[in-house]
């Protein structure tokens, strides 16, 4: 497995999977370097990660996916644990993340030694833990 920043050629892979961003972001999170593109043994696209900051000032991953095929080989910790070393890096003694408390999710970034340090309740969405790590 791959960790590169996307690309332009990344974009149509992305538009085509990721519902949780509103499309006309993407192109300048991609020229921010604030998504990262997983590749498989073959040079295609497995997955990604988006980042953004948090009140401008603490990196937040927005997002993790991997295709389904390929999850439970450790891309997801490959990915999270490069992502920090950059952010650290780049100064950051924080991270952030956040996850809904009906996703799995919220135990991986916890056995990644994220700390619970609070959340947001918004109608008809579960619970959306919000998740901080010291770098």
């Amino acid at each position: 497995m791959k960790i590169q920043f996307a690309t332009a050629s990344d974009y149509k892979y992305i538009v085509a999977r990721d519902k949780h961003i509103v499309e006309a972001l993407i192109r300048p999170k991609i020229n921010e370097q604030e998504i990262f593109i997983l590749r498989g043994d073959e040079n295609q696209e497995i997955g990604w990660m988006r980042f953004g900051y948090f009140w401008d000032n603490t990196p937040f991953m927005n997002m993790l996916w991997l295709d389904e095929e390929y999850r439970g080989r450790g891309y997801g910790k490959q990915i999270v644990l490069h992502w920090e070393e950059l952010m650290r890096e780049k100064g950051f003694s924080v991270v952030m993340t956040s996850t809904q408390s009906n996703e799995e999710a919220q135990h991986f970034y916890r056995k990644l030694g994220y700390k619970d340090a609070g959340c947001l309740l918004q109608e008809a969405d579960p619970l959306e833990i919000i998740l901080t790590k010291s770098l």
